[in-house]
């Protein structure tokens, strides 16, 4: 199975990260990490019973560590956007699909959990591969922060052997500057820009690539890029 990080970032409440820690020992997860959380003491020990070994253990780095330390990285939410031309918030997927996307793969993988009061912002989910809601009732759909934990790492637990390598976060982020680059050559509009490679990465973040393919399709814009300078070249003769 990939190896799983529970992140919670900027949680408020102690008892929170308390619960998360004994949701995730319920379910096999040991690997908590924290982004600027709130003080932590004696009551968040004792909301996480016999699991202060995973709150103990916890990990605090800043959120661009998270990003550079995993592989891929998925955001939690429950505020989802209103149309598929907003790629902020999607395409989503529910915790057990989720399942079926990462099983295969082998890796470090990141669930992201925000704020209590307002979850992630923007800018953090724009940066992760996939996003993952759990679906609620159409009249109070927002779950508590350790709820959601405990949801997710019961649909992820006892995850199979991965069957394969998936590409380094290092790895993807170069193939991401190499589309960013191919569409300045082939003049994509500005206003476009952003929304196209929120998109790019949310396709490719589904699909999980392994090093291999990265490498076949920088391999086939290289091609394109070259195939173009002739072209124009040959067009200035």
């Amino acid at each position: 199975m990939p190896e799983i990080s529970i992140v919670l970032v900027e949680p408020i409440y102690e008892g929170n990260v308390g619960f998360a820690a004994r949701a995730m020992k319920n379910f096999g997860f040991s690997r908590l990490i924290l982004v600027s959380p709130c003080p932590l003491g004696d009551h968040a020990r004792a909301c996480a019973s016999h699991a202060a070994d995973v709150l103990e253990h916890a990990e605090e780095m800043p959120i661009e560590d998270v990003f550079a330390t995993h592989d891929l990285a998925v955001a939690t939410t429950g505020e989802l956007s209103k149309s598929v031309c907003r790629s902020i918030r999607m395409p989503y997927s529910t915790p057990k699909e989720l399942r079926e996307q990462i099983q295969d793969a082998g890796g470090r993988v990141a669930i992201l959990f925000g704020r209590e009061n307002w979850g992630l912002n923007n800018a953090e989910v724009e940066r992760c591969d996939m996003v993952c809601t759990i679906p609620g009732a159409s009249e109070y759909p927002i779950l508590n922060l350790s709820h959601a934990v405990a949801v997710i790492c019961y649909e992820l637990a006892d995850l199979p052997p991965p069957q394969y390598r998936i590409a380094t976060r290092e790895e993807m982020e170069c193939l991401y500057r190499h589309l960013d680059h191919m569409l300045d050559r082939v003049d994509h509009p500005a206003h476009k820009r952003k929304n196209t490679l929120i998109m790019m990465r949310r396709i490719l973040g589904r699909t999980r690539l392994t090093t291999r393919e990265v490498s076949t399709i920088h391999g086939l814009l290289r091609r394109a890029e070259w195939h173009m300078e002739a072209d124009s070249s040959e067009d200035g003769e």
